[in-house]
């Protein structure tokens, strides 16, 4: 091919040597084209995207979208039939220039690197291509290093996979530059690794930099060199300690020796940042020192690392810099420095337009950024700041959803069409943005930044704010005269309590000690424990176990703040693992034997939100009507209580439809859809599961979903086994089913799940962005979900569901949750002979199926009596939190 020399040249300036390929490319292309000799033009159009893609000069992001457009241009005439090899190879380079693109999503752009690598590799077999087929595998690897979709511990073990099966067919003796690069990139996804002992993975990643290393000499391959230098450091800083630490900082000077600011400035900006993080962790020298070689270091990675040019780098070097001013109560200056990064990660979260799941990841990415920024508002004394940077960091996703559901609902009809006239445009230009189909990319992104700026600003006129332009003054005109929220948030260094009441009034905040965090870490490993593997323990201690965490918490301290005599409603707001408890069973004065519980003090009723944003949205849910009823009984035909349990409720309601039995399959509840658009209440009695490695396979068990076995040609992750059998969760209503907009309740004020474990979350999510079945019915439309935080009895839940609507129909002013909490009060302080009675004034309905109603009315009356007389009449058998204590009210 004409005009590669300068490219490939060794001689002269580096930066120069490409200028001059790019121009003699450029005049082959005016020459040769695509019609006259098509496989020149597309080898010329290849060797101009790897020009573009290696400049120095210019702009970056320009240059990796001329690379683009190039080998897209190049594949557009090569036959992947007829010249394979080339072929493979332009995927390859496509999408090594997806890996490194700057515009446009990043999570997608990594989804089309990942599709051009397994592209090149449909067509070279590994025999008779095996320098390209283990380049390839090589690129593969890099790309599920960065993958940002899907399990990162998975990502981590597919390109390690990659990297082997690169390594199975070169060595170093026939291949030894392209082993190197592979061993480098082998030490990098090792000791990045989430799986395995954390000391043999950072053992096999220096081991595999040092094996690089024995090929990449700095008289050889400078750069090469450099770059696994470099690598070698970020292994021994996790290392974690201070020999390892000095390492470190001996391998990034080495590679300082070679990065400098004018030829490799982006490499050098990238090194300067890792030498900062060391300094900054250093043990060892003269602590002042360390901070002042820290400091210059960020700095000097920022000279390069502009908010325009590398947003993600940027911003990455801003947290690490503040965590700096942070840690040396340098307060001010850690403020100004997360605040900048935060306004970078707004824009980037802006440019998502591939869906929740990589708004959800860039929420994980960045939690730590919110949370320091968290941390250094309480520390300066600007509460208010702190708590909107907390409710700009949790359950953004979900608020989001339901406020594009609820557009045209909530708002008048001028705002509703200016949100989406706004919503439309901003949506346009992020796909013109992904897609490349933009001649002046900047001034479209100052476009979509001031669109943005409208729709935050139009949403705070309305006193709707919400994402990045909430605002806790707005947001607290909306709480009730009586009512007050505690919001609790974990760094960490300690647990925080937000107080918030209503009327203007000061918002407070209680600290915890250090001691108590760890205190909080190792209750929390405890009653996970148990309850995974010893639940007769579990059930037996739990009342003794919520003392314990009442202390932990100390929720008589934050309560003085909050007197009942003031305020009779309290909403909890919990964070990531406090999901999972029952605040509202935890005793106020843990020392004494008989303290009241929570529910005790709040006549006005404990309820349950998962963040300021989404209480605000669902509070002007307005739902008057609760006269029609759609329930799910006992489809699985194997709970005792629950037919009695449905029978009886469906009597409180003049209009109803259930599907019990057999007939509550998935099939039939699906053709119902349309019907549950006017309902006002629907009711799941039946089983459930949450799944805390899959949260959206989170499901109710419903009628045809137990399976013998898995058949051979089926997709495995569709199939869930359990001690109940084989579920195929197909025929399940799952978590991700409620997210696919099939399902609309915009009419229904509750649902209630009287199953087990439906008020679960996935709690390991660090941005808390609130994933379970709750937050599935709640985008569906409904304003309050009543749901369980573990496996609960089937015959005290029935007793407790029952009543619960007898107090909420008996009522038109009664609450969810204060119905809820008086039928829980009940439970927990009713006797043998209590029951019996009660039980004895049940109205059945008896319309849809006369003798079957009547026979599970018998029966449980008969079970009912048969204990009153075997036992003792006074005794409270449901006393147990376990009993009671199960079921939250979220919502409005």
């Amino acid at each position: 091919m004409r005009n590669v020399g300068y490219y490939n040249r060794i001689r002269g300036e580096k930066a120069e040597n490409i200028e001059n390929a790019i121009a003699a490319f450029n005049a082959d292309l005016t020459v040769t084209t695509s019609e006259t000799f098509p496989l020149q033009w597309a080898m010329t159009q290849h060797n101009v995207g790897l020009a573009y893609r290696d400049r120095i000069r210019g702009n970056k992001a320009e240059n990796i979208e001329n690379a683009i457009n190039a080998f897209n241009n190049a594949l557009s005439v090569i036959p992947s039939e007829a010249f394979p090899q080339d072929w493979a190879g332009t995927q390859n380079n496509l999408g090594i220039a997806y890996g490194d693109r700057i515009w446009g999503e990043k999570a997608e752009n990594i989804e089309n690197a990942i599709a051009a690598f397994n592209n090149a590799l449909s067509v070279i077999p590994s025999k008779a291509f095996p320098q390209q087929w283990a380049m390839t595998q090589d690129s593969l690897g890099n790309a599920y290093n960065y993958r940002i979709r899907g399990k990162k511990a998975e990502n981590i073990e597919n390109a390690i996979a990659a990297f082997n099966n690169a390594l199975s067919v070169i060595n170093s003796k026939a291949f030894p530059q392209q082993w190197a690069g592979t061993q480098n990139n082998l030490g990098v996804v090792y000791r990045d690794r989430i799986r395995g002992e954390k000391a043999k993975n950072i053992e096999n990643a220096i081991a595999a930099f040092n094996d690089a290393l024995s090929v990449y000499t700095s008289e050889a391959f400078p750069q090469q060199w450099a770059a696994t230098q470099n690598n070698l450091g970020t292994a021994y800083y996790r290392g974690e300690n201070a020999e390892n630490i000095e390492n470190a900082i001996a391998a990034f000077n080495n590679a300082l020796s070679v990065y400098t600011s004018e030829d490799f400035h982006q490499e050098y900006a990238t090194t300067q940042h890792n030498l900062g993080v060391v300094y900054r962790d250093r043990i060892r020298g003269e602590k002042a020192k360390n901070i002042e070689n820290a400091i210059a270091a960020f700095n000097d990675a920022l000279s390069v690392y502009t908010s325009e040019a590398f947003p993600q780098e940027h911003t990455t070097t801003l947290l690490n810099l503040g965590i700096l001013y942070q840690n040396t109560n340098h307060l001010t200056p850690a403020y100004n420095t997360f605040a900048q990064a935060i306004t970078t990660v707004e824009f980037l979260r802006g440019n998502i337009v591939s869906g929740e799941e990589s708004k959800r990841k860039q929420a994980e990415e960045w939690s730590q950024l919110y949370c320091c920024m968290v941390e250094t508002c309480v520390e300066l004394g600007n509460i208010t700041e702190a708590i909107e940077y907390l409710e700009r960091s949790k359950t953004r996703n979900l608020v989001e959803l339901i406020l594009d559901r609820d557009l045209k609902t909530t708002f008048a009809p001028e705002i509703a069409n200016k949100l989406e006239e706004l919503q439309v445009k901003i949506a346009s230009g992020q796909y013109k943005i992904q897609n490349r189909q933009v001649e002046d990319l900047e001034l479209l992104a100052h476009n979509l930044q001031e669109l943005r700026q409208q729709r935050n600003e139009l949403l705070q006129n309305i006193y709707l704010s919400v994402g990045s332009g909430f605002k806790f003054d707005q947001f607290q005109q909306t709480v009730d005269q009586r009512t007050a929220i505690i919001e609790w948030y974990v760094t960490s260094q300690k647990i925080i309590a937000f107080v918030i009441k209503p009327n203007g009034q000061e918002l407070t905040v209680w600290q915890s000690q250090p001691e108590d965090l760890n205190a909080l870490e190792k209750w929390t490993a405890q009653y996970l424990q148990n309850y995974d593997s010893q639940k007769d323990q579990w059930q037996n201690t739990l009342g003794e176990v919520l003392k314990e965490l009442a202390s932990i918490l100390h929720i008589n301290e934050i309560l003085t703040q909050i007197p009942p005599s003031d305020y009779d409603k309290l909403i909890l707001i919990p964070y990531t693992a406090l999901h999972l408890f029952p605040l509202h069973a935890i005793p106020v004065n843990p020392n004494s034997q008989d303290s009241p519980c929570l529910l005790d003090l709040f006549a006005g009723g404990v309820a349950y939100a998962p963040s300021c944003q989404l209480l605000q949205l669902v509070q002007q849910c307005e739902r008057p009507d609760f006269q029609s009823l759609f329930a799910i009984q006992n489809p699985t035909g194997d709970l005792q209580f629950t037919d009695q349990e449905v029978n009886n409720i469906v009597s409180f309601f003049p209009s109803h439809e259930v599907l019990s039995n057999s007939h509550a399959t998935k099939a039939a509840l699906v053709q119902a859809v349309s019907r549950l658009q006017e309902v006002n209440y629907l009711h799941f009695s039946c089983h459930g599961h949450f799944k805390t490695n899959s949260p959206l396979d989170s499901f109710l068990l419903l009628a045809d979903a137990q399976v013998d076995s898995i058949p051979v040609d089926a997709d495995r992750q569709q199939y869930f086994e359990t001690s109940r059998g084989i579920i195929d969760l197909s025929k399940c209503l799952t978590l991700g089913n409620l997210f696919d907009r099939g399902f609309d309740l915009k009419k229904c004020r509750l649902v209630v799940l009287s199953a087990c474990e439906t008020g679960l979350i996935d709690f390991n999510n660090n941005s808390d962005e609130y994933i379970g079945l709750p937050s599935g019915f709640l985008y569906a439309g409904s304003s309050s979900v009543v749901s369980s935080l573990w496996t609960v009895d089937d015959q005290s839940t029935a007793y407790l569901m029952i009543k619960f609507l007898q107090n909420l129909k008996a009522s038109q002013d009664v609450s969810v949750a204060v119905a809820l909490n008086q039928a829980q009060n009940w439970l927990r302080n009713i006797t043998w002979e209590g029951l019996n009675q009660w039980t004895n004034n049940l109205q059945l309905d008896i319309s849809n199926n006369h003798h079957e109603s009547e026979r599970s009315m018998r029966q449980m009356r008969e079970i009912l009596a048969k204990n009153a007389l075997s036992k003792n009449i006074y005794e409270k058998p449901f006393q147990s939190p376990f009993h009671w204590a199960a079921f939250t009210a979220i919502g409005k």
